[in-house]
């Protein structure tokens, strides 16, 4: 319920991507590109011809507390007018977000980042959409400028560093409200990778529902099992639904497609909801 395309940052074509999970073992998959949905008709005829069921998603970017928040929607209309403007001034944000990154890189030294990240983007897949910052960080790899991912993210472009654009996104709120209005289902992603206090989540748990969230996803790839247990007594406390996936971006990296910690028993699952009651127009 949680995977990427070369449609946002992930490594692999959307029926590349799909076949990948199939010969895993999945058979119900959402796509869950970055702020877009230009995968989901590849991807669907792909899973389509191995009769597996694919699930609209996307992981919509937003702010909240001065942070880049994260949130998953899945099963909703594709063409809900709400979303499609969303996602058309998302793109356009995501270009301008692209551009600035560029700009403070080459003001620390470091010139050509928008036209390499996009020729690396490129040599995946080409896509309509900006280069993301693992497409800036393969730059600079091959520009010299660092050893490796992580040390580009470490020093350029992670969370707080010079790359870590977000004047572009919109609000919790609104983006919530977009992904209802779309009829989808609404998990917040990843909650323990934001590097919030223990009472900053919470507040952001306690927002999100405000705003309309269904679900928190608490389990992420292969994160450590204490953040699985700590999301667990959160979604008990606040009553939420839960959701998993991989977030796997391509092979060799966080995870692999349909591989993550099982959810805790007691926990009711989002899919249980969407699988099932989301209009079969929505699928």
């Amino acid at each position: 319920m949680h995977c990427h395309s070369t449609a946002s940052d992930g490594a692999l074509a959307p029926a590349v991507l799909v076949a990948r999970a199939f010969e895993k073992g999945v058979r119900v998959l959402a796509l869950t590109d970055h702020d877009t949905l230009e995968g989901l008709d590849e991807a669907r005829a792909a899973a389509q011809a191995l009769n597996m069921t694919l699930i609209n998603g996307v992981e919509l970017s937003c702010t909240w507390g001065g942070a880049t928040i994260h949130v998953l929607g899945y099963g909703f209309d594709v063409n809900a007018p709400a979303l499609v403007e969303a996602i058309a001034k998302l793109h356009d944000g995501r270009w301008l977000r692209a551009e600035e990154i560029s700009r403070k890189l080459e003001l620390k030294g470091m010139p050509g980042a928008l036209e390499g990240a996009r020729a690396i983007q490129q040599g995946l897949g080409d896509s309509g959409n900006a280069p993301a910052r693992p497409h800036f960080a393969d730059f600079l790899v091959q520009a010299g400028h660092v050893k490796d991912r992580a040390e580009a993210f470490r020093k350029w472009l992670g969370a707080g560093k010079l790359g870590d654009v977000k004047l572009h996104w919109p609000t919790l709120e609104d983006t919530v409200a977009t992904l209802r209005a779309a009829g989808a289902w609404v998990s917040l992603a990843h909650p323990s990778h934001y590097d919030f206090t223990r009472s900053k989540r919470r507040r952001l748990i306690g927002d999100y529902i405000q705003a309309g969230g269904h679900a928190i996803e608490v389990v992420n790839g292969h994160q450590p099992a204490e953040q699985v247990g700590s999301l667990a007594i959160l979604a008990r406390e606040f009553g939420l639904l839960v959701s998993a996936g991989s977030d796997f971006h391509g092979p060799g990296g966080w995870s692999e497609i349909g591989e993550y910690r099982p959810i805790p028993e007691d926990l009711p699952p989002l899919w249980c909801r969407f699988k099932y009651d989301q209009p079969a127009a929505n699928v």
